[in-house]
């Protein structure tokens, strides 16, 4: 062209003509000539609209014999992006078989490709993995025909393709000789394609439930390369850019938006290509956060470069968007209670309905839940503690017990309608325990895209207060009052007789109290019956000692028994019983239904009465002094035969016997205690009681007493009575006097009398040893001397005797005789159990 051999003139507006000047084998070919008419677009771009060839001419050009030519020849020089490219570079020459030719395509200056006489490709570096991925083909199709066919072009394939041709010539010297030969350059163009994509979105319906699913479809219409899609969600409320949820690139895979990635590999949101042209977006489980406007963005793709360094680019984009929106439950959820019956009696049913509003949605479960909370202990009062759960309808549809169980759950059951909208709780043979607040909640679940469930609405419904009452008491107690009197140490009895009670079932608790006879205002307890038999003594009990001597007893369940053994003075006072009815609830648990008290019991414990005599005759007696004085003491009547008696002798020696005697003018003489110590009555003698004592005191029977004073002596005269104390042991074991009485008086007169050998002997000690043990000792002494002096002597006479025959003459003891009534000792019998 540069060098004027190659020209294109146009002769007319339609006529064309091609002038070639010195041919060579490179122009031989097909010769044809392509009409394009072109069309300028409202963005000021040219396109082609229609393309037309003429008739081909075979042109042949006749090589010299060791010459050759190359002609490149390709179908059309104009492409658009993503069409494939083939040019084959022709050798025209004499015995091509048998020649050796290499044959290089070249790029723009760049080289593309070497195929040698072998036939192998060398490809360039710039091409290696562009035919390595198969978009490129480099082969020698015969012997004088090579190919290079480029897949998909790019716009940057656009340029000048050459084909040179090397031979390879030995000459007769042994030497090569290389000759070459580049074809004409190939001007090839590439236009880029022109976008006419179209995008449609559609969804299942523009206002879900929540819960339900978000379906939206983007279909979209296309006539070239490969297609991304976007998927975006922008809050209608809240103005922002646009989030991404989910793409798919130009391969088909999906991509998933670092905010969307979790809830997405659980399944709940899910993007799909449907078709090569449809994509899906399906938003599972929607939540009221779901709703805004989605937005599809479908992008056109056409591949440039080759391998590895691939790049798409872009040919067209185009966007639709839609509103959802989600419409909650929370808004129209509500809960209700009723109940017909608030207040029943212990053993009655009752029945309590929930009612939840809108029906259930499967998509978002309700779980209900009865809620109890215990009324106070006794009535009247505010209710205690917090509520707990009763009994739960899950969101699965079972069954689950709470913390708080009414009846043990034996007599608690609970159904739903068929529409979950009516939840009922039915208790029968209700009891205490079943007293109190009820409510109802409901909550609405969501289950998570990780299979968590989190909550959606919590709705609680009105309260409904429930009274179980006891039934109406019928206990009466036997209420007459008595008056009984009792001695001490006798057994006293009380009964507690229940006349009624409420039912067959009842038991009872009796409680006995006193009120002391001292004017103590508070009642206190003595002993607890518990319903169970178990008995529990009071503080009265322990303060009194009443533990070994108190008795209870239940004769009959209607008939309770008080029993007081050994009773005391103490004991006195009123007695009555406090009765409890207990019954048991359905539960099993035994609860107090009412009190009442007995009749008051006025004990009167009391000494026995004093029936103490003593004999009062009075009586003179009058001894020589040196005789006995016997004083008697009789006790005609005693208050009781258990009665001990401590017995005083008292002497008078005052001149005046009209007056009694007082405590300084009175000298006891003798004393024995109720409990027979001598010394222990109510006295203390002047003369102690020993061997060497001048009284015997005697007690012949229980009411004899006697006292013998020996030796008379002349201040033993006056006037002497014996004082009595009847002692009696009281339940305690202590012994109590309970009263005294004194004798008549006995005057006893002492007559002095003159003084003998006798008496003065035995009066002195000195003298009495002196007469009557002395001069034994003595006259034995003598009696053994005259023995001794008399056998001697006999012995002298009988040797005499036996010299003169004369009989010797014998001493005659004198004969002592002694009064024996003054060695007898004073001697003081006492017998104290006598």
């Amino acid at each position: 062209m540069a060098a004027g051999d190659l020209r294109l003139d146009k002769t007319s507006a339609t006529s064309y003509r091609l002038t070639i000047h010195k041919l060579q084998p490179v122009d031989q070919g097909l010769l044809y000539c392509q009409a394009a008419e072109w069309i300028q677009d409202t963005d000021e771009s040219w396109f082609a609209m229609t393309r037309k060839q003429s008739d081909k001419t075979q042109l042949r050009i006749q090589p010299t014999d060791r010459d050759f030519s190359i002609q490149v020849s390709t179908e059309r020089r104009s492409f658009t992006a993503g069409e494939p490219l083939e040019l084959r570079c022709t050798i025209e020459a004499q015995n091509v078989p048998e020649r050796f030719f290499s044959v290089s395509w070249v790029f723009s200056s760049s080289p593309v490709a070497v195929v040698g006489p072998s036939a192998v490709p060398v490809l360039g570096p710039d091409y290696v993995d562009r035919e390595a991925a198969g978009h490129m083909t480099v082969r020698k199709e015969s012997a004088n025909v090579h190919l290079l066919k480029l897949q998909h072009l790019h716009p940057e394939d656009a340029g000048k393709y050459i084909c040179r041709v090397t031979e390879r010539e030995k000459t007769p010297t042994g030497d090569f000789i290389d000759r070459s030969k580049r074809s004409r350059n190939v001007q090839i163009t590439v236009q880029p394609l022109k976008s006419n994509i179209t995008v449609l979105l559609f969804s299942n319906s523009s206002e879900v439930l929540e819960g339900n699913v978000i379906q939206l479809i983007c279909s979209i219409h296309s006539t070239t390369g490969p297609l991304s899609v976007v998927w975006q969600w922008t809050d209608k409320q809240v103005t922002g850019p646009a989030l991404e949820v989910a793409s798919i690139d130009r391969d088909g895979t999906v991509w998933h938006s670092p905010s969307y990635r979790e809830r997405s590999s659980y399944g709940e949101i899910r993007v799909e290509k449907v078709r090569a042209d449809t994509f899906s977006l399906s938003v599972y489980n929607a939540l009221p956060g779901d709703e805004g406007q989605y937005r599809c963005t479908a992008t056109e793709w056409l591949q440039t470069g080759t391998e590895p360094e691939v790049n798409w680019e872009k040919i067209g984009e185009k966007s639709t968007s839609k509103t959802v929106t989600v419409k909650t439950v929370e808004s129209s959820f509500m809960v209700s209670a009723s109940s017909r019956t608030p207040s029943v009696t212990f053993g009655d049913s009752f029945d309590l309905l929930c009612l939840v509003k809108p029906r259930h949605n499967p998509r978002v479960p309700t779980s209900v839940t009865w809620r109890f909370m215990p009324a106070g202990p006794e009535a009247g009062d505010e209710d205690q503690g917090e509520f707990k759960d009763l009994v739960t309808f899950t969101r699965e549809g079972t069954l689950q017990w709470g913390e708080q169980l009414l009846g043990l759950g034996t007599r608690t059951t609970v159904d739903r309608s068929h529409s979950n909208t009516n939840f009922r709780l039915s208790v029968t043979r209700a009891g205490r325990r079943e007293a109190g607040k009820y409510q109802c909640t409901a909550i609405l679940w969501r289950r998570n895209y990780d299979n968590s469930w989190s909550r959606v609405a919590n709705r609680t419904s009105n309260l409904l207060g429930i009274s179980v009452l006891q039934p109406e008491s019928k206990l009466r107690v036997q209420k007459a009052n008595q008056s009984q009197v009792y001695l001490e140490d006798s057994r006293v009895r009380i009964n507690c007789s229940i006349s009624s009670q409420t039912s067959q079932d009842s038991q009872h608790a009796v409680l006995w109290y006193v009120r002391r006879a001292t004017g103590s205002e508070a009642d206190e307890l003595l002993l607890r019956i518990e319903r169970s038999g178990a008995f529990e003594y009071g503080a009265y009990a322990d303060e009194e000692r009443l533990r070994r001597r108190v008795q209870a007893e239940r004769l009959s369940p209607r008939l309770y028994v008080l029993t007081l053994n050994r009773a005391e003075n103490s004991d006195s006072g009123t007695y009555y019983c406090l009765v409890e009815e207990w019954l048991s609830d359905p539960d099993g648990a035994w609860y107090r239904l009412s009190r009442e008290t007995s009749g008051f019991t006025q004990v009167l414990v009391r000494q026995p009465e004093i029936r103490l005599q003593v004999e009062e005759l009075e009586s003179n007696v009058t001894v020589e002094e040196s005789a006995s004085i016997r004083l008697g003491c009789s006790i005609p009547s005693q208050s009781s035969r258990d009665s001990r008696f401590s017995v005083s002798w008292y002497v008078d020696r005052s001149e005046d016997e009209s007056d009694e005697p007082g405590e300084e003018e009175r000298e006891c003489v003798f004393s024995i205690g109720h409990d027979a110590v001598f010394g222990n009555g109510n006295c203390s003698p002047k003369e102690e009681p020993g061997p060497n004592s001048r009284l015997q005191f005697e007690r012949m029977t229980s009411d004899q007493y006697s006292l013998t004073i020996q030796e008379a002596r002349p201040t033993d005269a006056g006037r002497y009575y014996c004082h009595v104390e009847e002692w009696l042991l009281n339940p305690r074991n202590v012994w109590y006097r309970l009263a005294t009485n004194n004798s008549g008086f006995t005057i006893v007169n002492v007559m002095q009398q003159v003084s003998t050998l006798q008496s003065v002997v035995c009066s002195n000690e000195s003298l009495f040893y002196f007469v009557f043990f002395y001069p034994f000792p003595i006259f034995g002494i003598l009696l053994i001397a005259v023995l001794l002096v008399r056998y001697k002597s006999r012995n002298n006479s009988k040797s005499q005797e036996g010299k003169n025959g004369a009989p010797l003459l014998w001493i005659k003891e004198p004969h002592l005789s002694y009064s024996p009534t003054c060695l007898d000792p004073p001697a003081l019998s006492l017998h104290p159990g006598s």
